[in-house]
């Protein structure tokens, strides 16, 4: 009966959303400040422009800033060194005006992307689904959707089979799930494979090697896939509701198994390749055969993500044989690969952890050896920009090797193939954005700290000197508003050595006598960092709020934070390790000790009223604090939680969990722990989530119930993977306001 009695409570608690966005309703000056400081921050940084594009192998570029006006498209030539409107927005907006029947603002222009055509004397640019091209001479607009449209559709019909010979002379396709040839001229057909079967099929990415004489494709067993299935209750174009299903492999599922192999044409043969792996069930990447035809790459991910290999099959023998072979005892994490070959694999270039910390290596491209490292150090390559062969230089991203300086900001630099003379470009203490030039000889560098308003300026790429000021940003009227700067703030983690970097928002009515709860933003995904480093939290990879969120929500009388703890990327691989078959970790040890060193420091910081939310990843971490750490965390916002890796996409967990499923998966489920809940839940999930399914929070729902443990639910219907929208955002607000300020929020409304 008890169970019965839950299941009706928790019922009660599925809200259908309305239609009409939901207000706050009264006289609360927080709520109606926290509704403001949106737009405040939105249009109150002037002269902060963070996207440039060069012109099309012209030394030009363009970038799109709000100034006093609104809206301003500026245009720089390099060359002359002229700075100035890249087109007349008056002319526009009347032009456009004209042909829409609509009232447009010259500095307010309905698109905020262009390219240029004929020697830069047309802009085009998008309005919907509606092409516009504007003559920069004449003054004339033309509706280009038609052409646009009829260059779409003749792209798409574009079948990538047959695939033809580099010479034209031979045609390669698929055929019964086998390979065949014709040549272009004749009619005869040659089969070269009589093995592909619907058990076993060819793939249709056929790679003929560069002299026409071979062919290389895989041959792959599939298996059953695991279909998910999620129910739309609400569909806007019919009464009934929508059963909808995908496939989708969770961890332990079984995977295809592909092969390579290889085809001799001008002898019609298969030639067997041998010394294949007998698990290739992850991950092969594109074959790419090198320029001389003698020899074939993939890449090799043995599931389990502790093994990668560069694998090449000779092109006469079919023999493989391991270029380059990675291993590591708990994880290799896939989005910091690089490789690339130099001078058709003569030399590889590739990056690793080995020493760790990820760095790049030179390899002999001919015997797998290390010739030598190119980078090392306590700090980490990001990414790779550009490799120049002639010069023997790469230019890349680097993060973690100035000194005293946060170890997220992003620097880039310039180093020689054997790692001399390694040049630092972007010197200024701050995160670098670069956009460079088609021919690699400038870059225009954007750079700012959550606590340094952006700049921009134009850079001779071979030595980092500014050639041209562009713009430092205005922040005065966002400071009138009484907006407070967020703090960049750092204490030592678990190991009582290594530094967490974090920051600190405080409202715009901050008064340091008056005590404030804490209410932490939490992602711990391994796959990146997410403490955003530019001015006023841009977005970032991974990153699942908008750049605003935080400082909306500090408003109602909290102080926010966010810290990037152990078991995140970009910092050593043993910083990394954290996470390994240990995701409810999630960093905690280092965010509880970073939070009170922050607390003792500054003393309105009420700890003892410590909340916690966050989204996908960060809904399991937000869920999981107050299973494992309600000691310290007491209330709680948990969004489109994976709340039990099993659940959850194979490739992401199989990654930081292992392979195969073992009993650390059950060990860092919340699902499992559900029963040791203490505090105030909310949990917040969208019936049609395609990137974590929902059952993954009717589970722990199940399961909390079971328990009987006093929580709150929310499933919006037709809502995808998300925070919750506006209307989970309003409920996120009243639950914390309600259970850290211990006050009743205001009434709604709708507007």
């Amino acid at each position: 009966m008890k169970r019965i009695c839950c299941v009706l409570f928790i019922s009660f608690l599925f809200i259908v959303v309305p239609a009409g966005r939901l207000h706050a309703q009264g006289k609360s000056s927080d709520f109606e400040r926290a509704g403001l400081i949106k737009n405040a921050m939105e249009r109150n940084v002037l002269h902060a422009p963070n996207i440039f594009k060069w012109l099309l192998n012209e030394n030009k570029f363009w970038y799109l800033q709000r100034t006093e006006k609104g809206n301003e498209f500026t245009l720089v030539d390099v060359k002359t060194g002229k700075r100035g409107a890249a087109f007349d927005q008056q002319r526009i907006a009347l032009s456009l005006a004209k042909e829409t029947g609509k009232k447009i603002e010259p500095y307010e222009l309905p698109f905020q992307d262009i390219n240029f055509r004929k020697n830069d004397q047309i802009i085009t640019f998008a309005i919907d689904d509606t092409i516009w091209q504007f003559d920069l001479g004449t003054y004339q607009l033309m509706n280009k959707s038609e052409a646009g449209a009829s260059a779409i559709s003749e792209n798409s019909t574009q079948n990538r089979t047959p695939v033809i010979s580099p010479d034209g002379k031979w045609e390669a396709f698929i055929k019964n799930y086998n390979v065949y040839v014709k040549s272009v001229t004749g009619a005869d057909t040659l089969q070269l494979s009589s093995d592909g079967s619907a058990a076993e099929y060819y793939s249709s990415d056929l790679k003929w090697s560069p002299d026409s004489k071979k062919l290389a494709d895989y041959r792959t067993k599939p298996v059953k896939t695991r279909q998910v299935y999620l129910i739309e209750s609400s569909p806007k174009d019919q009464l009934q509701p929508k059963l909808h299903s995908r496939s989708y492999a969770k961890p332990g599922d079984s995977l295809p198994v592909s092969i390579p192999c290889l085809f001799n044409v001008e002898k019609k043969k298969q030639v067997p390749v041998t010394g294949v792996p007998i698990d290739m069930a992850y991950n092969l990447s594109a074959i790419k055969w090198r320029q001389d035809s003698k020899a074939f790459t993939f890449e090799y991910n043995k599931r389990g993500f502790q093994l990668f290999q560069v694998l090449e099959a000779d092109a006469v023998s079919g023999q493989l044989k391991p270029l380059i072979t990675e291993t590591s005892p708990t994880f290799i994490a896939s989005q910091k690969r690089y490789r690339y070959d130099v001078n058709d694999g003569q030399e590889i270039i590739w990056a690793s952890e080995r020493d760790g910390w990820n760095h790049l290596y030179l390899y002999d491209g001919k015997t797998g050896k290390v010739k030598n490292q190119i980078t090392r150090g306590d700090w980490v390559v990001r990414k790779v920009i550009s490799v120049n062969i002639k010069d023997r230089t790469l230019i890349f991203e680097g993060s973690g090797r100035e000194a005293g300086q946060n170890p997220y900001l992003i620097h880039y630099y310039r180093v020689n193939f054997d790692g001399s003379r390694l040049q630092l470009l972007t010197p200024e203490n701050a995160d670098h954005t670069a956009f460079f030039s088609d021919d690699g000889n400038y870059l225009v560098d954007t750079y700012s700290r959550m606590d340094l308003p952006p700049v921009a300026v134009l850079r001779n790429a071979a030595d980092g000197k500014v050639i041209m000021p562009l713009e430092k940003a205005d922040i005065t009227g966002l400071i009138s508003t009484g907006w407070k700067m967020p703090e960049v703030f750092h204490a030592k983690g678990r190991d009582g050595v290594t530094d967490i970097w974090g920051t600190i928002i405080r409202p715009s009515n901050f008064n340091p006598q008056k005590k404030y709860p804490v209410i932490e933003y939490i992602y711990a995904g391994p796959h990146n960092s997410f403490v955003p480093s530019k001015f006023i939290g841009e977005t970032q990879s991974g990153d699942y709020r908008s750049k605003t969120a935080l400082h909306e929500l500090a408003e109602l009388g909290f102080i926010l934070v966010q810290m990037d703890g152990m078991g995140t990327s970009n910092r050593s691989k043993a910083f990394h390790d954290v996470c390994w078959k240990n995701l409810k970790d999630a960093g905690f040890p280092d965010r509880i000790r970073w939070i009170k060193a922050a607390a003792k420091q500054y003393p309105y910081m009420d700890i003892t009223r410590m909340g916690i939310y966050g989204n996908s990843a960060g809904g399991q971490n937000s869920a999981a604090a107050l299973l494992f750490h309600p000691e310290f965390y007491k209330v709680a916002v948990s969004s489109s939680g994976c709340h039990d890796n099993r659940m959850d996409k194979i490739g992401w967990n199989e990654s930081w969990m292992g392979y195969p499923v073992g009993p650390q998966y059950e060990a860092s489920s919340n699902v499992t722990h559900a029963n040791q809940l203490q505090g105030k839940l909310l949990l917040i999930v969208g019936e049609m989530d395609t990137n974590v399914p929902p059952e993954s929070t009717y589970q722990l729902v199940d399961k909390l119930i079971e328990a009987d443990k006093d929580f709150d639910f929310l499933m919006i219907p037709g809502m995808g993977h998300s925070l919750g929208g506006d209307y989970g955002e309003h409920k996120r607000r009243d639950f914390f306001v309600k259970n850290l300020l211990g006050i009743a929020p205001p009434a709604w409304h709708s507007k």
